[in-house]
């Protein structure tokens, strides 16, 4: 077993159990504390990417059914819910300025609906409203109007009906939204890398999730990437790739490692660095991206998924589901001569000056405070976790905080608890100063950011072009279907 590592997720933002394959047998969790053997891959297909939809002439018109289906991950055939019958679900291309629509069939038997993570949309109506509830074999239609200038970057989609969020994620639920822009940086290829985990029973049905794992944030047996086990890329040495990282991950924080590898972080969620910066392991909170160039060394090269420690719900914990075992994410094949490729691969044009709140007038703050307790019989008398934002769980009948269009806050971000927390706000990315102790010097933007154990960070946010209501909320998905979310209001 490898030694835990304890990061400290400020400007990048985990890791856990995966299949463990031996001589072609692999381990499948079954949900009840047992192990049944499967057959199953050691991995070794080729790497694929999901199907593509591209916007045409300023318009993207897709229909999305979110079913129950058979797929084949890692050699053996297994039930999932899936977009358009594939894990992940289709990457959706758009431009700034595109019109998006988007046709949900729901044939899942439960009721769901569709979020748009990270892009900065609209939260009412048809668009990016998480109170819709589009209930089993019913359609539902979406339309995002895209900002004209809405950044580039890798963002996602995934349901976010409430209480049944995790659930329908961890299932196969969720696939990428890519913004493109005339910014390109000249490379060998590029790449969409879907990091996710799953675990399903001895009959290859999603297993069931126990509340102990619920409590601490659930994390699969198996990781995959774009819905391979341990798939291989094929490269040339001095390759210069592009990599849009994503993590989709129900509750497990990534620490990626590439030995040999040149790693050169470009930017985080949907927003670019001044000043790209090597790196040596992409380090990814759930629901956060990353965009780096990768120059490839000569040999074989393994993508390791290294364990984190995100801390853990106390007392209550017994059967703690996170593992400390290093994970194989994909292997690069690097042979052939030494690409031709630029010696330097720069952004063209350069990206625009980071916008800086720090600069700007500050019109209010407020102080939230994220925290884990028992409820009901107490810690030690059988009682169950309770996940709270300033001490309530989540109500859609409450509004939690009510903010004036074109403000500038400041929020002070508090964690009582003895767990990492990533913290989300819909809509209106954040602007990160400080974690702890530790201050930034440079604009940070996230529109997920690590509050870490028995600490608080500090964001600043412009309240600006939306109005309506929509959530923030923490993405370990088991924790925010548990309670630790709130209702914000901007009008």
């Amino acid at each position: 077993m490898a030694a835990v590592s304890r990061r400290t997720f400020l400007t990048l933002g985990g890791v856990g159990a995966a299949l463990v394959v031996t001589g072609g047998t692999g381990l499948i969790w079954d949900g009840l504390n047992n192990a049944a053997p499967v057959t199953a891959s050691t991995g070794g297909a080729a790497f694929t990417e999901p199907p593509v939809l591209r916007s045409v002439s300023g318009l993207l018109d897709v229909a999305l059914s979110a079913s129950r289906s058979r797929i084949d991950v890692g050699g053996t055939t297994v039930s999932a819910m899936t977009y358009n019958g594939s894990l992940p679900g289709p990457t959706l291309v758009v431009r700034p300025g595109d019109t998006v629509k988007i046709s949900l069939v729901n044939s899942l038997g439960e009721p769901t609906n569709l979020h748009t993570h990270g892009l900065h949309v609209s939260p009412e109506g048809s668009s990016d409203n998480v109170f819709r509830q589009v209930d089993t074999a019913t359609t539902a239609d979406y339309e995002y109007q895209i900002p004209d200038d809405h950044p580039a970057g890798a963002f996602w989609y995934h349901p976010h009906h409430h209480g049944m969020t995790a659930e329908q994620v961890f299932a196969g639920l969720y696939g990428v939204i890519r913004v493109e822009r005339d910014d390109h940086i000249a490379v060998t290829r590029e790449r969409l890398l879907v990091i996710s985990d799953i675990t399903f029973d001895s009959s290859g049905e999603v297993a069931v999730t126990t509340q102990m794992d619920r409590m601490a944030g659930r994390e699969g047996q198996i990781m995959l990437v774009n819905g391979q086990v341990a798939p291989v890329l094929d490269a040339k040495p001095g390759d210069i790739e592009r990599w849009y990282v994503v993590n989709a991950c129900t509750s497990r924080y990534l620490s990626l490692t590439l030995a040999g590898a040149t790693i050169s972080l470009q930017g985080n969620d949907g927003s670019r660095l001044a000043e790209p910066r090597q790196v040596s392991a992409i380090d990814l909170v759930p629901g956060a991206r990353a965009d780096v160039l990768v120059t490839m060394p000569a040999g074989a090269v393994n993508l390791l998924a290294i364990p984190v420690d995100r801390g853990s719900a106390g007392s209550m914990m017994v059967g703690n589901p996170r593992s400390t075992s290093v994970v194989t994410l994909a292997r690069l094949r690097v042979s052939g001569e030494r690409a031709t490729v630029p010696q330097t691969a720069t952004l063209s044009p350069a990206p625009l000056p980071l916008r800086d709140l720090r600069t700007e007038t500050l019109t209010g703050s407020r102080t939230l405070t994220l925290a884990m307790g028992a409820a009901g019989m107490g810690m030690g008398g059988g009682g169950m976790m309770q996940f709270t934002i300033d001490g309530t769980t989540f109500d859609p009948n409450r509004v939690d905080q009510s903010v004036a269009r074109g403000a500038i806050e400041e929020w002070m971000l508090v964690n009582t608890s003895t767990m990492d927390h990533p913290f989300h706000l819909h809509v209106w990315p954040m602007q990160l100063l400080s974690t702890g102790g530790t201050t930034e010097t440079e604009p940070v933007w996230r529109d997920v950011v690590n509050v870490p154990a028995k600490s608080r960070v500090r964001v600043r946010i412009a309240f600006e072009d939306f109005t309506g209501t929509s959530v923030y909320h923490c993405h370990i998905l088991d924790h925010e279907d548990g309670g630790m979310m709130g209702v914000i209001t901007v009008a």
